[in-house]
């Protein structure tokens, strides 16, 4: 069982940054790949980023591709995302994901997951 927590959310105007940053604790957090998904209102939740258990493997969607930056510190149980440039249609809820099995973009790869932290973008 893994327990993760999102934080970092928050209100930016367009072009600000923001770090998301997700805290696991339970099991062995090095064990499992890490995604971030977002989930925008009235929306489906949508794949954002996702790193390999041991940070050799990246992948993102290409709306955030240059602009967002996951990463993560297996000695303190955590993922991050760096948000740069950030637009009016980044607004969504985060949510951080935890799997066993290397399937970046489905959602159903994905165990466990935080309860999301709002982002919301002004124009």
């Amino acid at each position: 069982q893994v327990q993760l927590v999102e934080s970092g959310g928050g209100l930016a105007q367009a072009g600000d940054s923001l770090r998301l940053s997700c805290a696991a604790s339970g099991r062995t957090f090095s064990s499992y790949h890490m995604d971030w998904f977002r989930q925008a209102p009235g929306k489906g939740r949508e794949f954002v980023a996702a790193i390999t258990m041991s940070s050799g493997i990246t992948n993102y969607a290409d709306s955030v591709k240059g602009r967002f930056t996951i990463s993560r510190d297996n000695a303190k149980n955590t993922v991050y995302l760096q948000m740069k440039s950030l637009k009016p249609e980044d607004t969504a809820v985060y949510y951080c994901a935890a799997g066993s099995h290397w399937d970046p973009r489905n959602r159903d790869a994905y165990d466990y997951w935080g309860q999301g932290t709002q982002v919301t973008v002004s124009s």
